[in-house]
């Protein structure tokens, strides 16, 4: 395996100025660096990571942290797409991500201590759940960090408009002539659940619809049992809403199954809009109308938040809300 002395010996060039090279220092010439860069690739040198940790003083690693209370975590397909745009955009600077549990092994181990053992420059924390000790403890630290899906403050946060999106689901859902809207809702533990609630209910009182008792059902963590089972009560009212907005995808799909499952029709007895634009969305039957979340820019702008503040050294304090759009497929029908 190639060093460092072996790339000096080959150039001619100090050790000294290859590690200048190699930390991409600015004051090396581009000839000196045009020479270094082809010994590096015709030697196949790839520097030890401890060698970059001593000579940078980094690790060159970002902790992941998932907090959420259904237990899906990454394999949901929101998050999933968040964190993939977040690690392209991390790895493009030098990144790895060091993805944590709150229990390491048999032990529990808050995530602040993990992360400090570790070493990690920085923090991305995905987290819908309000009020979690840990994770404010983390925030609380010395350590950069970004949180994506709750707004807060105290620290850096990336965020769905969510309050707006509701108001186009409702809004699309009343241009169609439907005015008997019902709401499968997310649980009010988490900050996404409540947002998108407090959307609907405002979206309804401003275009003067009344919101009947049951019409609003809890689908806990946005599961997809949790949405067949708020479908199932929806069905059953005396007075059946024309059409429901469902908080999350993948209740939105567990929803027309169950429609269809009571036989039923979407979008002909009853019309379904989501909220998250998840790949499946497009290819289920009928295909799903929703609001997009652009996940590609909430995980690139999480990556740049974060590596600003590991650059400057500074924790920074900033609230990006992403902007949300309507996503008109055949879920949905006028009457």
């Amino acid at each position: 395996m190639a060093t460092i002395y072996d790339i000096a010996k080959k150039t001619g060039y100090s050790i000294s100025t290859v590690s200048k090279v190699l930390n991409n220092r600015s004051d090396v010439g581009e000839k000196t660096k045009k020479i270094i860069n082809q010994a590096v690739e015709e030697l196949g040198y790839f520097p030890s990571s401890s060698a970059r940790t001593l000579s940078t003083k980094k690790s060159w690693t970002i902790g992941v942290v998932f907090v959420e209370d259904s237990g899906i975590g990454m394999e949901h397909p929101f998050f999933n797409a968040v964190i993939e745009s977040f690690k392209k955009n991390a790895e493009k600077e030098g990144y790895d991500l060091l993805f944590a549990s709150s229990k390491i092994g048999k032990e529990s181990k808050p995530y602040l201590d993990h992360f400090m053992y570790r070493g990690v420059d920085g923090v991305v924390v995905v987290c819908s759940t309000l009020n979690t000790p840990d994770i404010e403890k983390l925030m609380e630290s010395d350590i950069p960090s970004v949180v994506i899906d709750l707004d807060t403050r105290g620290v850096s946060v990336v965020f769905s408009d969510n309050l707006h999106g509701s108001e186009l689901a409702v809004g699309y859902l009343y241009s169609l002539g439907h005015r008997k809207i019902a709401h499968i809702a997310g649980s009010e533990e988490l900050y996404v659940g409540v947002q998108r609630l407090k959307g609907f209910t405002q979206a309804m009182e401003k275009h003067g619809l009344s919101v009947p008792k049951g019409y609003v059902v809890d689908g806990g963590y946005f599961t997809y049992d949790g949405g067949k089972k708020a479908m199932e009560k929806l069905i059953k009212q005396k007075d059946r809403p024309t059409a429901v907005y469902v908080a999350g995808d993948l209740m939105a799909i567990a929803a027309i199954d169950a429609i269809k499952e009571n036989g039923l029709n979407v979008p002909e007895d009853i019309s379904i809009i989501g909220f998250d634009d998840i790949q499946m969305a497009r290819y289920i039957t009928p295909a799903l109308t929703t609001i997009r979340q652009d996940t590609k820019l909430i995980g690139k702008t999480a990556a740049n938040m974060l590596i600003d503040q590991m650059n400057n050294k500074k924790k920074q304090f900033m609230s990006v809300k992403i902007p949300v759009s309507l996503v008109q497929r055949d879920s949905c029908r006028p009457i």
